[in-house]
Parts: C-alpha cells; sequence; structure tokens
C-alpha cells in the first residue's frame, strides 16, 4: 500500500514575497501569506504559489505557528505519499553511511533533510526522536516505522525508540510537549563509543536528545592537542571534550558544569573509561569560577569554552555579545603562552562573522595574540542547508595563545 497524502488547501503569496524560499530556504512566514484557500485542518499539506498564481511547491500549514508553511517539496507537481516520505529517509541515511560513523549520529536533521521539524538520532541500538512541527508529528509513526525498515535492510538493529518532544517551542506550533518510549521499554541509559571514549547516554533525562552529536570531531580535533597537557573544560556537560583530552594522553584535566547531574554523569562516564585519575570534574558557576582560577595563578595548556547558547532570538544578540565576549577573555586569560583555546557558539542568530569580531575583541582587551589553528562547524551528519540559515549554528575555533613577540 502507497497511499498519498492529501491537498487541503492553496496558499498564495504576497507580492514581492517569498524571497528565503526563492534562494532555496524551506520557510514561509505569516505575512508573507496573502490568502490560503483550504479544506485541510492545521498541518495538513498546502500547495504554494506565488503571487502571480506561479506554483512554488508543497508544504505543511499551521496557522499557530509564526512559521505558516513548512515546505516539504519545492516541485509544483510533487506527489506526497509513503514512497516519497520514504526516499527521503533513504537518501539522509546514505549520505550518513558516506560521511560519519553511524554507530552514533544524527540520522534526520530536519529541514536540512528536507524533513521539516523531525529530528532523529541514533545511540548505538537506540532511536531518539525529536518531533518540533506539527505537519511532520502526525507522520512520525509512519515515519519510524519506514526509518526502522531502512536500517534493517543494512543489518542494522533498532532495540528501541524513545520521543523527546519536551522542547517549549511545541507549544509555538500548538502542540503539547510529549516524552515518553514509542514501543516497547527499555534501559534508557545507553551507552555509545566516539571517537573511541565510552559514554553512558541518558535518553531519558539528558539535555535535548541526551547527547550533542554534533561536535563529534571538533572533540577530536581537541582530543590531538593534548597530549601531556593540563586542560580545562569548562561546560563540560557529560565530559566529553575532557574525556577526549584524557582520552589524548592529558596529564590532568578539570570539567567544570553547573549541573550536579551532567557533572554525577561525567564522572561516571570518567570511570567508564578508566580516566578517573586524570579527569576531574566541578559543579560550579563558570563565569564565577574563571576569575577564582586566574587570581589563584591557574594555568592552562587547553581550555575549552563550549557554552549553551547565549541568545535563542535576534532581539537578545546585543547581550549575548558581552556574554561570548566576557567568557572569552576569561579563557584566554587563563591559557598558558603557547597553549591552545578551543572555543564555540551554538546559536545561529550569533553569525560567523560576529562570533569571530567577538573572540578579536576578547583577546585584544587583554592584550593576548592569537593564531587560528583551525575553524569548524558542526559534524556532518547535521548538514549545513544553504539559505536555511537555521541550519548553520555551530562555529567552532581553535587557536594559539601567544603573549606579545
Amino acid at each position: 500500500m502507497n497511499e498519498r497524502l492529501n491537498i487541503g488547501g492553496t496558499a498564495m503569496l504576497r507580492k514581492g514575497e517569498g524571497r528565503s524560499l526563492k534562494n532555496g530556504g524551506l520557510w514561509i512566514y505569516d505575512n508573507e501569506i496573502a490568502s490560503c484557500e483550504r479544506t485541510g485542518e492545521n498541518g495538513c499539506l498546502v500547495r504554494v504559489l506565488d503571487f502571480d498564481g506561479y506554483p512554488l511547491g508543497v508544504g505543511f500549514w499551521n496557522e499557530n505557528s509564526k512559521i505558516r508553511v513548512r515546505m516539504l517539496s519545492r516541485r509544483k507537481d510533487a506527489v506526497v505519499d509513503e514512497a516519497f516520505l520514504q526516499s527521503r529517509l533513504q537518501a539522509a541515511w546514505e549520505y550518513r553511511k558516506k560521511t560519519v560513523d553511524t554507530s552514533c549520529c544524527r540520522l534526520v536533521f530536519g529541514e536540512a533533510d528536507w524533513l521539516p521539524g523531525l529530528t532523529v538520532d541514533k545511540f548505538s541500538d537506540v532511536l531518539v526522536v525529536q518531533s518540533l512541527a506539527l505537519g511532520i508529528d502526525r507522520l512520525k509513526e509512519l515515519l519510524l516505522g519506514q526509518l526502522v525498515d531502512i536500517l534493517a535492510k543494512d543489518g542494522v538493529s533498532v532495540r528501541g525508540i524513545y520521543e523527546r518532544s519536551d522542547a517549549k517551542v511545541r507549544e509555538q506550533e500548538g502542540m503539547p510537549r510529549r516524552k515518553g518510549f514509542l514501543g516497547a521499554e527499555f534501559p534508557t541509559k545507553v551507552e555509545i563509543v566516539e571517537n573511541g571514549v565510552r559514554y553512558l547516554v541518558d535518553v531519558k533525562d539528558g539535555q535535548k536528545t541526551g547527547f550533542f552529536l554534533d561536535q563529534k570531531y571538533n572533540r577530536l580535533a581537541v582530543q590531538k592537542l593534548c597530549g601531556g597537557a593540563r586542560v580545562l573544560d569548562c561546560f563540560t556537560h557529560t565530559g566529553s571534550f575532557a574525556l577526549n583530552a584524557g582520552l589524548g594522553g592529558a596529564r590532568e584535566v578539570l570539567g567544570v558544569d553547573a549541573s550536579e547531574l551532567a557533572v554525577s554523569q561525567a564522572e561516571e562516564n570518567a570511570a567508564l573509561n578508566g580516566l578517573s585519575d586524570r579527569v576531574k570534574f566541578r559543579c560550579a558557576d563558570v563565569f564565577e569560577l574563571l576569575p577564582e582560577l586566574l587570581d589563584a595563578g591557574e594555568r592552562y595548556d587547553v581550555v575549552v569554552l563550549d557554552p549553551p547558547a547565549f541568545t535563542k532570538s535576534r532581539t537578545a544578540v546585543k547581550n549575548a555579545v558581552k556574554g561570548y565576549r566576557e567568557i572569552n577573555r576569561r579563557g584566554l586569560a587563563l591559557v598558558r603562552d603557547g597553549g591552545f583555546l578551543a572555543t564555540c557558539s551554538c546559536s545561529h542568530f550569533m553569525t560567523p562573522e560576529l562570533f569571530a569580531e567577538t573572540i578579536a575583541q576578547a583577546a585584544r582587551s587583554i592584550h593576548r595574540r592569537v593564531r587560528q589553528v583551525e575553524y569548524r562547524t558542526q559534524a556532518p551528519d547535521h548538514p549545513i542547508l544553504w539559505a536555511a540559515e537555521e541550519s548553520y549554528y555551530l562555529k567552532f575555533y581553535i587557536f594559539q595563545v601567544c603573549d606579545e613577540r
């Protein structure tokens, strides 16, 4: 059976609108719509027309959201059925097989995989799904069943699926938050291996889907710098950068996080890897701790700054710049001459240009010279879809830090 999804209406753009869509994006905002004639309810598919009637494709309609249409296809003759959806999932899986280690990876990255609002992460033999858009949410069970079948054909078994659709943004789509098992229950602490480091991922109570897969190869880049080093890992979460440093041969590592749960999980992960003697963790506010370490004369060969997003809206960017500038200023001050700073921002509102200038300002303010080692973004399983700026969010720099010479 290959059931076809019904088209529940037609939406027409205002004259001069839809610029992002026409440049390759997938979102149409409420103020871009001139009219919509529909018979379907929110979450249905609608055909999208330009102001002059030119067909622009099909997408999910939702009057509860400022993102009024999330495009599913830009083809004017698109037929959305089970085969169409399966082809999207198959393409996502084939792409991951070519670009990343698939033992743990992001299988579906929403708009960047042309499945708007859907995220699926694979942790060993467990899938974690996050559904943040009404239209795709109604297809969730179908899509997950198809994905399990696609993996099975490659000999990849799925032990269980857990849903982490508990983000506040669901309420903006007119949906309640959801969290729980989809199917049979299973132990929610799942062991994975990444870059040779073992972790216990808490898919039930960990942040977002349980683990930040997007930093996979950035952690590996830091690992290579840490032989014999003294390392400070700020905002360590469950210890990923700290543990990569330890595995890379660091003689001493301190990971810091404000969450007692995260620190407890990080210590558990250190023990799992036999690194408890060299990799230690402290529960503290990073902004308060760094000046204390500086005043105490502490210096490190490698400092890692992996803070949460300081801004989740354009209106808060100015304050976010202050936060990033201050944390980088303090981090730079703790790096010994010739040591390394790894620093990042995970907010797409903090543009690459703005983030670079903010780091430069921080360095100038304390008279440290920085020499760029490399610039990186998120791992390839979180592909960046050009014209969909929300898919380009992670900026990651490694600098060598020098005194005046």
